[in-house]
């Protein structure tokens, strides 16, 4: 592992911001009164990064994946009966769909959220859907918010020079 003097700063930068994203999504999730607001923190903790670049890029296939794989999972609740063989459907139902979209980046949270959908949406399935895209949305949402904050102390990222050669 190759530590450079910049190291410490950009392990301090990282965590403070994926640190506050995380804290300012849950508690915008407990006072809107969302019932799980662990998926709030896990989505904003997933696209995180120090580029404000690589943070949109992270989060499109995260909200994307979010979306198709509650829509898969709600439809597939209904037909098939709670247990592993509905998760394993759902999990294979939504991945087969976003890569066919040609959505690969999203297809594991595709797959992971319609699993999460079939297995413990109870006997309301569009309303657990429904929360967990909301949450996702929201912990996302957090972290592109905090990504756009300027970094504490100024350093330029490999990351942020691949986004400024896009750019122009």
């Amino acid at each position: 592992m190759n530590l450079t003097p910049s190291a410490p700063i950009t392990a301090i930068q990282s965590s403070l911001r994926t640190a506050v994203a995380a804290a300012s999504a849950v508690a915008i999730a407990q006072f809107l009164e969302l019932e799980y607001p662990v998926y709030a923190v896990i989505s904003a903790v997933l696209v995180m990064d120090l580029s404000p670049h690589k943070t949109r890029q992270l989060a499109v296939p995260r909200v994307l994946g979010s979306l198709l794989g509650a829509v898969v999972g709600g439809a597939l609740s209904y037909p098939l009966p709670e247990g592993p063989l509905a998760i394993a459907v759902g999990i294979l139902v939504a991945m087969l769909i976003s890569y066919g979209l040609r959505m690969p980046a999203a297809a594991k949270v595709a797959g992971y959220v319609s699993g999460i959908v079939v297995f413990a949406h109870g006997a309301h399935p569009w309303s657990y859907a429904y929360h967990r895209t909301m949450e996702t949305l929201l912990g996302v949402g957090m972290a592109v918010l905090v990504s756009l904050v300027p970094k504490l102390l100024g350093m330029k990222l490999p990351s942020d020079a691949a986004a400024n050669q896009s750019d122009l």
